[in-house]
């Protein structure tokens, strides 16, 4: 699950089949997020990600129970990932910003169980409740915070049976946002980033205050200056509002925004472009920041305090990043992939 969703788009007038449901001593119940019971299988093999927020953190823990990707993972994204899983098939999304899959779609992967992981809504335990009972499936719904990270992959050992897979992700979870809290406490409340989320190509779309997509602003002690007042997760906003605003420090995931901010008569007047502090996340395979916002933002955290905090944290960030990628990933990084990581505005 991401930050905002449509529903999904069921195939008018098609008859759908209900998939035959196991006995009730081959099933158990869960309670997911959203406090819905959920009958489950005892033996889960086959999953379908309903969005990639879900994918991701299911790959991290299970690869191969991944039935597919949401959406394609193209370019020299797919060398970040073992040639078996860069190579699995796109199922399409039941959510997101333009959803791809639908009903029949389910039903083709043929899964076990649907997964979403994400902002939990009313709205998205009724769409749940909806592919449920329209494919005979299960779906659950888990909250994809990423403070809450830790208590998710245990959540996921518990449902796959793997305990002992993901209590190592859990800890390596816990350990990193309790170091950053640690850390952050020394920064005086005066002097923490005043930080403004660029998306897209003229950086006009950002992730608002208290939105899942800039929730790294709030875990590293940054102020999002997007403060409009809108429950809403990502808005578009004015020239005007942004030198309103006047960011001391921009971040972006878009390697477009990045290379023409610098020469954009837009952004010339703003602190962060004067002063040389815009930043460009890392996005292989997927994004340290946010795109999406799921478990792939934890190697993020460092990154993010050392750009904002200069030096806050020190040690051998490559051996970790090596180090991050082997555990969640699955691959074994190469120099030049390293260095392609860790400094992508070359």
């Amino acid at each position: 699950m991401i930050s905002r969703r449509h529903a999904l788009a069921l195939m008018g007038g098609a008859a759908v089949a209900i998939a035959a449901r196991p006995s009730v001593a081959q099933t158990r119940t869960v309670t997911d997020a959203a406090g819905r019971k959920v009958s489950i299988p005892a033996k889960i093999e086959r999953i379908f990600a309903a969005g990639t927020p879900a994918a991701i953190t299911l790959y991290t823990l299970a690869p191969d129970k991944l039935a597919g990707w949401p959406d394609p993972i193209r370019g020299d994204r797919l060398s970040y990932l073992p040639p078996k899983y860069a190579a699995l098939p796109v199922t399409g999304r039941l959510t997101g910003r333009a959803n791809t899959a639908n009903v029949e779609s389910v039903l083709k992967a043929k899964p076990d169980l649907v997964l979403d992981i994400g902002t939990i809504a009313p709205i998205y335990a009724s769409l749940a409740d909806r592919v449920q009972q329209q494919t005979g499936i299960p779906y659950i719904l888990l909250d994809g915070a990423l403070t809450k990270a830790p208590a998710l992959y245990r959540q996921l050992g518990d449902i796959f049976d793997m305990r002992q897979e993901a209590e190592p992700l859990a800890t390596y979870a816990a350990d990193m946002l309790a170091q950053v809290k640690e850390r952050i406490a020394y920064v005086p409340a005066g002097d923490r980033a005043r930080v403004y989320y660029a998306r897209g190509p003229q950086g006009l779309e950002t992730g608002l205050a208290g939105s899942i997509n800039a929730e790294m602003l709030d875990v590293v002690g940054a102020r999002n200056v997007a403060v409009t007042g809108e429950k809403r997760n990502i808005a578009t906003v004015s020239p005007e509002q942004i030198l309103s605003w006047n960011p001391e420090d921009v971040v972006t995931i878009d390697q477009r925004f990045y290379k023409a901010v610098w020469e954009n008569p837009i952004w010339e007047d703003v602190d962060a472009v004067k002063y040389k502090r815009v930043f460009l996340a890392p996005d292989k395979p997927f994004g340290w920041f946010d795109s999406p916002p799921a478990t792939n933002r934890l190697i993020g955290l460092k990154w993010l305090c050392n750009k904002l905090y200069n030096g806050l944290f020190t040690g051998d960030f490559a051996a970790e990043t090596h180090d991050f990628y082997q555990r969640f990933y699955h691959i074994d990084l190469t120099q030049a992939q390293l260095t392609a990581l860790l400094e992508p505005a070359a």
